[in-house]
């Protein structure tokens, strides 16, 4: 059976003349023990909840589990999508990507990726059992490793966050076959992986990867156990490959033909390319049935559950957001709207969780190691602990990129909708995640506060300049920088309403004034930017502004109305939304006058907005340490400023 895998993956390898057969060669048997002896799965209905978790973080062997998923029965992973792997349109490709794959929990490649996400697996596993009993929320969830995932830096703050919360349906299988692309890892590795989990306080294990039996008592033994677990499978990479097995040539390289015959011979494999003998056929298709009674049997308990416990359990693994939570964020927005606070936006995200964490069971928050800056927990929610998952904020500790990455799984997971906050300045740190969040569609929402230089003090390592831009510049990741706490409330909203979108919620340290609002204002975030202020008479040039600014541009409209000269104010929380609109509608706001764009943070891609001749009033370098009005003023991000560029504009023009 393990080397049905083998041929195949060399098969499909070779047929695309792309890929990687060295590690699913080397971890057949592995694979072939778990898939056929422990793991819980279902090919019928790849979505069962309390299913197993398989997550391939060394996501360049796609074939192994393309081939898994193919023996194991899963429908439209047929002969044809594995003849045609790495083409367009195939379900089998380079790496594999959620959403697009059935049977695939999520998107992998970028290594160190899949086991920091398999953490997040883990812990909504745990999390969700605390709120309905393992009668029917019990299953593990697995990760098979490589060295590139443990080498990559992100793989510490995954196991030591595990580690700490003794995440024991976690176990990692490391494929331990001592190459990496440039050749032996002694290259540039020493380290003791077994003794590094162990330090993190997982479960470790050493076996002989190609002895079925040994792998079998090893994954049976470790499923017992409090931790979290490692076992390291010594393996050969491209075992069977008699010429190239235990090198950095069969790692990511087709074999090639006479390498493929040779191997054929040395694994007693003499069948065709993608020809697989009914008898191995069926005893794979049996282990892809193995689940199947145990399915029928949680559907029936499940089915046998008062219906509130039925409907809590249903809505909060599709994700659906509840009526009180919608009524608690219109809530919210209304008093805002009726007090007019002069409060931070990070501070008007508060309120907002306040009242939203309450009222929406399935919402799970957290930090890293900034709650009382982020100001993301709510008095209602206890935190998450060692031994205790029924808490919905988890402390994740200085694991900026850790914990993108276990949101990530968290939301892919099912039961919680999950959002984590930190300062924006560190989303480099997350930025990988927040990418695979946007590439797969899911829900995940970051609070980034301390937005611009207004941060003040702490000086430019902290003042975020360029961030908005290149967070701006992720496909399918929606950027709000609200400008007062209306805006906040109007923006969680949306964030909490966009199921295949994750979003950013930039906020602010300093207080800001709610904006002067009327009908035409109502929902603007919604619509990506509208107009705050219209001139009578119409205009003679357009302010656009996001977040702290927004101010700033009223003040410039005010200084340039007693000079005569009528500006329209445009507040822009969402240029992804705002793209969105139909084009006439975009026009309605922009007008044909021209624009000046403001935003404490570099142009990037205001042009888009401000067209060839408009103007820009922001940063064109980093920050420096002062308090935050003298940052504005000495950067010259001021209402005398944002008028006097106006009126060099429209100079320019007569």
């Amino acid at each position: 059976m393990a080397n049905a895998v083998r041929a195949l993956a060399m098969d499909a390898v070779q047929a695309a003349n792309s890929g990687h057969p060295g590690m699913p060669m080397g971890m057949a048997d592995v694979a072939t023990v778990l898939f056929t002896r422990f793991l819980k799965f279902d090919p019928a209905d790849p979505a069962w909840a309390d299913r197993d978790r398989f997550v391939l973080s060394a996501g360049h062997g796609s074939m192994l589990l393309y081939a898994l998923l193919h023996l194991t029965g899963y429908p439209r992973m047929t002969a044809d999508e594995l003849r045609s792997f790495r083409q367009w349109g195939a379900l089998t490709a380079g790496h594999p990507e959620y959403g697009h794959t059935p049977g695939v929990e999520t998107t992998t490649g970028p290594l160190g990726q899949g086991i920091a996400t398999a953490v997040g697996m883990a812990l909504a596993e745990r999390m969700l059992a605390a709120r309905f009993g393992a009668d029917v929320v019990d299953h593990h969830t697995y990760a098979l490793v490589g060295d590139g995932c443990l080498m990559e830096g992100l793989s510490h703050e995954a196991i030591s966050l595990a580690g700490h919360l003794g995440l024991s349906k976690l176990i990692v299988l490391f494929d331990d076959n001592a190459i990496s692309i440039d050749g032996a890892t002694s290259l540039s590795c020493s380290d003791d992986q077994s003794a590094r989990f162990a330090a993190a306080g997982w479960s470790v294990r050493r076996v002989d990867g190609h002895d079925p039996e040994a792998v079998a008592v090893a994954i049976a033994a470790e499923r017992r156990t409090d931790r979290p677990s490692f076992i390291a499978c010594r393996t050969i990479i491209g075992y069977g490959a008699p010429n190239k097995q235990g090198s950095e040539k069969v790692h990511g390289a087709p074999l090639g033909p006479e390498e493929i015959a040779a191997a054929r011979a040395r694994l007693n494999w003499p069948h065709a390319p993608f020809e697989v003998p009914e008898p191995i056929r069926a005893a794979w298709r049996q282990a892809g049935q193995r689940s199947a009674a145990a399915h029928r049997a949680w559907r029936r308990h499940l089915d046998s559950l008062p219906v509130e416990t039925r409907r809590r359990f249903a809505e909060g693994v599709r994700g659906d957001i509840p009526a009180t939570a919608h009524a608690a964020l219109d809530a919210v927005r209304e008093r805002f709207a009726g007090e007019k606070p002069v409060i931070a936006t990070r501070q008007a995200s508060q309120q907002v969780i306040e009242a939203l964490a309450p009222a929406m069971a399935n919402l799970a928050g957290g930090s890293a190691d900034l709650t009382h800056s982020n100001l993301t927990q709510a008095k209602s929610q206890a935190p998450v602990r060692p031994g205790n998952f029924a808490g919905s904020y988890i402390h994740y500790g200085i694991r900026e990129h850790g914990m993108a990455c276990a949101m990530n799984g968290i939301a892919l997971h099912g039961g919680f909708v999950p959002y984590g906050g930190t300062f924006l300045v560190f989303s480099d740190y997350s930025r990988p995640a927040i990418r695979l969040a946007a590439l797969m569609g899911i829900r995940v929402i970051h609070v980034m506060t301390h937005d611009s230089i207004g941060l003040g003090e702490d000086g430019p390592t902290h003042q975020p300049v360029e961030h908005l831009a290149g967070l701006r510049a992720i496909p399918n990741l929606l950027v709000f920088r609200p400008a007062d706490a209306v805006e906040m409330a109007e923006a969680w909203a949306l964030a909490l309403g966009s199921e295949k979108t994750p979003s950013v919620l930039c906020l602010t340290r300093q207080a800001l004034p709610t904006l002067p609002r009327g009908e035409t204002t109502r929902g603007g975030v919604a619509r990506g930017a509208y107009v705050v202020v219209e001139p009578d008479g119409g205009r003679d040039v357009t302010l656009i502004a996001t977040g702290s600014e927004v101010s700033l541009a009223l003040g410039a409209a005010e200084a340039l109305a007693a000079d005569g000269i009528r500006a329209a104010v445009i507040s822009a929380p969402c240029f992804e939304l705002f793209q969105r609109q139909a084009p006439d509608d975009r026009r309605a706001v922009l007008g044909s006058a021209p624009r000046v764009g403001v935003e404490a943070a570099i142009e990037g891609g205001w042009a888009r907005w401000l067209g060839e001749d408009g103007a820009f009033v922001g940063m064109a370098g980093f920050g420096a340490s002062a308090p935050a009005e003298v940052l504005f003023r000495q950067f010259g991000i001021t209402a005398e400023a944002v008028a006097e560029a106006a009126r060099r504009l429209l100079d320019g023009r007569e």
